[in-house]
C-alpha cells in the first residue's frame, strides 16, 4: 500500500485532514496500525464500540462489517509473513546450492610421489562415496598400498587437518607394506 493510500484510509475512517493523516502516519514511521492508535489517543478517530473493525460509516449489517474486516485483512495482512514450510524449503535450498557450489570449487587430487595423477571436484567424490562405496574405498585403500596420496585443494580448504589425516593414513600404508615385505 503506498503511501497516499494509506493517508486515504486515515482520512476515511474518520473526520481528519490530509494533513492530519499525514503527521499520524509519520509520527508511527508508517506503519498503518500505529498511526490509527495515534490517531484514537488524540481523539481524532474513535475506536469502534464492539472492538472490531474501524469504518466511519455506520454498517446496521453484521453481515456488511464482517466482509469489510476481512477486505481490510486481506487488503493488510496478505503478504505480511512466509509459509513457514516454504521458507524451511527455500533455507534448505540456498544451503544445498551453496554446498554443491563450494564442492565444484574445491578439489580431490590423487598423487603419485609429487605428481598430481587426477583431480576433480568434492561433489563427484561425495557422489561416489555415497552411490558406490564398496568400490570407491576399497580402491582408495588399495591405492594407498601402490603409494598414492590424496589431498583436497581449493580457495576454502583452509585447515591442514584433513590432509595432515590423509598423510598419516598413507604413511601407515607405507610403514605396514615396509613390515610386510621384512
Amino acid at each position: 500500500m503506498t503511501p497516499l493510500e494509506k493517508v486515504e484510509k486515515l482520512c476515511s475512517m474518520g473526520n481528519i485532514t490530509f494533513e492530519e493523516a499525514k503527521a499520524a502516519l509519520d509520527a508511527a514511521n508508517g506503519d498503518l496500525l500505529d498511526a490509527i492508535i495515534y490517531l484514537e489517543k488524540q481523539d481524532k478517530i474513535h475506536a469502534p464500540s464492539s472492538g472490531g473493525y474501524y469504518s466511519s460509516e455506520k454498517a446496521v449489517d453484521a453481515h456488511v462489517v464482517s466482509y469489510q474486516a476481512k477486505d481490510w485483512k486481506k487488503e493488510h495482512h496478505s503478504g505480511d509473513k512466509e509459509n513457514p514450510f516454504l521458507s524451511l524449503f527455500k533455507d534448505a535450498w540456498d544451503f544445498f546450492l551453496k554446498l554443491l557450489r563450494k564442492g565444484n570449487e574445491n578439489s580431490f587430487e590423487v598423487l603419485k610421489g609429487t605428481e598430481v595423477k587426477g583431480s576433480f571436484p568434492i561433489t563427484a567424490l561425495v557422489l561416489l562415496m555415497i552411490f558406490a562405496f564398496w568400490v570407491t574405498i576399497p580402491l582408495m585403500v588399495i591405492g594407498l598400498f601402490f603409494g598414492f596420496r590424496y589431498r583436497f585443494v581449493g580457495a576454502d580448504i583452509k585447515a591442514t587437518t584433513i590432509n595432515d589425516a590423509m598423510d598419516s593414513a598413507a604413511d601407515a600404508a607405507e610403514n605396514l607394506k615396509k613390515s610386510m615385505d621384512k
